[in-house]
């Protein structure tokens, strides 16, 4: 055939397995950074090997997370912020294990792009083993997909998956009762959920993502780029001192709708809003937007980004401890008969 004589090559198709190996070479001190017990192999291999016994499990019950970072991708590729995004991945998987009472052990990640840029994806990679360091948790495998015609040029895709273990009986929610004390931890942000919302919003407010941000300092990219807070030594510390009955990782739905997910039939919430004050990106979203505050309540975090459900006596011991991990803690309610979560007071 004409002009082929020589042969096609993977790289004339788009495909550059040179870049996919000098990645590998490349994150390889990232992920060993992250090495903990249990950890038993480098990356490599066809698959990647973790003892739970070196882990110091005895009788362990395995729980598995999976997650991406959703259109909040969007915005890294614009601004070309990719370094944090990383840590968004581990957050929206770990925060989860830990709901459960997990401790998180690995993970793995899945990076996908039309054609490889080595150094885009370390710095991506960099950020996954940040989180991974972090929150205890070993990165110890994933796949890099290179696939011409499936991406826009400069285009990507990220998903993870996080492997915890805990000891059989020790699994959460569990003793959930009337009167349980409801804390609330800080948020850094909106985390990692509800971003189709933020750009419509920002198309709706003409900014670039390059403008000042009014609500904060920097450029209004970088603010929205915050990175979704870690909980899990903080939880887990709070979990071994006693007394916590559950843990709602306030992701997408809110607080209206995760909360709910970790009280017993017959037992709701009762939130006071006037509790902590409402960060000022999310006044500016719904300032900009119109949005309603129950609207507001079932789309974001709203400042909380996790929430404690403590036996009462136990309540202001933990806050202390939480507050001593580095959190700022607020008590925001109760748990009651009921369904669902009310609120009292306002937030906007």
């Amino acid at each position: 055939m004409a002009g082929l004589k020589n042969g096609l090559t993977y790289a004339d198709a788009g495909v550059d397995i040179d870049a996919g190996n000098a990645l590998v070479e490349r994150i390889k001190p990232a992920a060993k950074r992250t090495a903990r017990a249990g950890t038993m192999a480098g990356l490599g291999g066809f698959g990647a090997l973790f003892d739970l016994k070196a882990a110091g499990y005895s009788d362990p019950v395995l729980v598995a997370a999976t997650d991406g970072v959703g259109t909040k991708l969007r915005i890294a590729i614009d601004t070309g912020n990719v370094d944090t995004i990383g840590v968004d991945l581990v957050a929206m998987c770990v925060n989860d294990l830990v709901c459960q009472g997990a401790e998180p052990l690995f993970f793995l990640d899945y990076f996908a792009t039309g054609r490889l840029d080595v150094d885009q994806a370390a710095r991506i990679i960099e950020g996954i083993a940040k989180g991974c360091e972090q929150s205890g948790c070993a990165l110890i495998g994933g796949e890099t997909a290179e696939m011409p015609g499936m991406y826009h040029a400069g285009d990507f895709d990220l998903a993870g998956f996080a492997v915890g273990a805990m000891e059989r009986g020790a699994d959460l929610p569990a003793g959930v009762a009337e009167g349980d004390v409801l804390l609330g931890l800080a948020s850094n942000g909106i985390h990692s959920n509800g971003y189709s919302f933020v750009r419509k919003v920002v198309e709706i407010s003409g900014l670039s993502w390059r403008a000042p941000a009014p609500f904060g300092t920097g450029t209004l990219g970088d603010q929205l780029l915050a990175p979704t807070r870690l909980y899990v030594r903080q939880a887990l510390a709070a979990i071994h001192s006693g007394g916590v009955h559950a843990l709602a990782h306030i992701t997408g739905g809110g607080l209206t709708e995760n909360l709910p997910r970790v009280l017993p039939d017959g037992l709701g919430a009762e939130i006071d809003l006037s509790a902590w004050d409402l960060p000022p990106v999310f006044r500016w979203l719904a300032e900009t937007s119109g949005m309603a505050e129950a609207e507001l309540l079932k789309t974001f975090n709203a400042g909380i980004g996790m929430i404690v459900a403590a036996a009462p006596e136990r309540a202001a011991d933990l806050r202390l401890l939480l507050e001593s991990e580095g959190e700022t803690v607020h008590e925001i309610g109760r748990v009651v008969p009921g369904q669902g979560v009310r609120y009292r007071g306002r937030l906007l």
